[in-house]
Parts: C-alpha cells; sequence; structure tokens
C-alpha cells in the first residue's frame, strides 16, 4: 500500500493521536506509528548529518564545490524534505514523486552528488524511513498522487537522423544558453542561475558521461518530460511533443559520446 494512501486513511479512521517531537508533527498509531518510529531512528541515524533534525536540509554537512571555468564557489545544501519539492520522479511537474521514484533514490543515491547509496537497507528499512521523511510535509496528506508517465523507447533514438533532429530541437530550445553548444554546462546564463530556494547553481555537463538519474535513453527522456523541480531544469512534456523529446535523448546521448 503506497505510504501517502496508508497515512490518508489512518487520518480518517479518526483514532490518530498527534504530538510534537522535536518540532515535527508525528503520527502515533499501530502500524503507521511503528514503520515511522523506526524509520525516524534510521533517518537519525543516516540522514540527520545533511538532511537536518527538521528535515529543512540544514544538517551539520554543508558541502562546497570550487568551479573551474567561472572560479566561483558552490555550496551544495541536502534537499528540504519540509518544502516536498523533489527533481527525480516519474510524475509531472508539480507533483510528488511515487513511492518507487522515492525508493530508487535512496536505494541507487544520486552518483554525481553527495546523495549515497543506500542498497544495503532492506525494503522495509527504506519504506520505514520515507514514511518518517513524510512526516515533515504536509503535502503528503494533502495531495493525491498523478501518474506515472508513460515510457515506450522509439526504436530510432540513437541514430544518426535522430541525432540531428534533436540538436536542431536543443537550438530551438535554447538549450544551449544553460548547458552550451556543446554540452559543456558553460552556456551564456550558466553563470547566474539559482534554484527556487535562491541558491545558486550550474548546469549540468553532459560531456562527463554520467548523469545524476542514469544514462539510459529512458532516464533522459523522464528527465526532459518531468523536469527537475526546484532546479533551472524545465519540463518539456507540453512544450515539446514525445518524438522531439527522444530526438532531444538521442542528442544527448551524441554529446555524452554513447552514440555514433
Amino acid at each position: 500500500m503506497r505510504f501517502q494512501k496508508r497515512r490518508k486513511a489512518v487520518f480518517r479512521t479518526g483514532l490518530t493521536a498527534v504530538f510534537l517531537l522535536f518540532g515535527v508533527a508525528f503520527v502515533n498509531l499501530q502500524s503507521v506509528d511503528a514503520g515511522e518510529a523506526e524509520g525516524k531512528t534510521i533517518y537519525q541515524a543516516n540522514c540527520l548529518e545533511c538532511h537536518g533534525e527538521q528535515g529543512d536540509g540544514k544538517g551539520f554537512v554543508c558541502f562546497s564545490t570550487k568551479m573551474e571555468k567561472s572560479g566561483r564557489s558552490i555550496k551544495t545544501f541536502a534537499r528540504d524534505f519540509t518544502a516536498a519539492v523533489f527533481k527525480f520522479r516519474t510524475t509531472s511537474t508539480g507533483c510528488l514523486p511515487l513511492d518507487q521514484d522515492l525508493e530508487d533514490t535512496v536505494k541507487k543515491g544520486i552518483p554525481p552528488s553527495f546523495m549515497p547509496s543506500f542498497q544495503d537497507f532492506s525494503s522495509q528499512q527504506i519504506k520505514d524511513v520515507l514514511a518518517y521523511v513524510m512526516t515533515f510535509s504536509e503535502r503528503w496528506e494533502d495531495e493525491d498522487l498523478c501518474d506515472p508517465i508513460p515510457i515506450v523507447k522509439p526504436t530510432w533514438v540513437g541514430s544518426a537522423a535522430s541525432v540531428k533532429k534533436g540538436e536542431q530541437v536543443y537550438k530551438q530550445m535554447k538549450c544551449w544558453e544553460c548547458h552550451g553548444d556543446t554540452g559543456k554546462g558553460d552556456g551564456t546564463k550558466s553563470n547566474e542561475l539559482k534554484d527556487d530556494f535562491g541558491r545558486m547553481i550550474v548546469p549540468f555537463d553532459f560531456t562527463t558521461g554520467e548523469l545524476k538519474r542514469g544514462t539510459s535513453p529512458e532516464a533522459v527522456y523522464i528527465t526532459f518530460t518531468t523536469g527537475l523541480d526546484g532546479t533551472g531544469m524545465p519540463s518539456y512534456e507540453d512544450s515539446l511533443g514525445e518524438e522531439d523529446r527522444w530526438h532531444m535523448v538521442s542528442h544527448t546521448l551524441k554529446l555524452m559520446d554513447m552514440v555514433d
């Protein structure tokens, strides 16, 4: 059962006892309480250092990266769970991620970032810690889940013809303004980007050959379709047809030197 729907069902029973613990509303009720209580223990041992006691991304650890091109330093903060805005989803922009989206992120980590993999966690441990993470925002109680975006990869993805069409779409959508003509993240606007929280960010360098979500055509496609909420990376679900998005995938794979 989905964590979100499970929590809503509990609230509807009228048997919920809510109290404040470390400034966070905590649901204390049988199986939900058991999962969240165990999740809190896991969170405090493995997540609190970066994501903070209140889940606001203001933990003890903040990473600073020196950018070679501009010489400026970029501070990287952990995800703010109180905002419940997530980059990696299989749902449309503005929607909450599905449980499976969150489980995949926890299990796989985000390789080019500072989010480690917790692949040694059991499935139940991951579910428990996510149940606790969801207590940081009321969005999980107030909003219904969106349907996942279907992914059906055409056979021509990665072909020379598709790469060429994708390059045209790349220019048309002005992707070069951030990511640069050759995908190195050095576009004309690359030094002035901020996320939704007002923090300086840098566009991704495709030529590294390693994307945060993975390098499969499907992973690149879903990123173009959903966008990365909270960042400057928009969703093209409404502004580009499905075929053009797949052509963009082909061009991106070319920039990553994954196709001829």
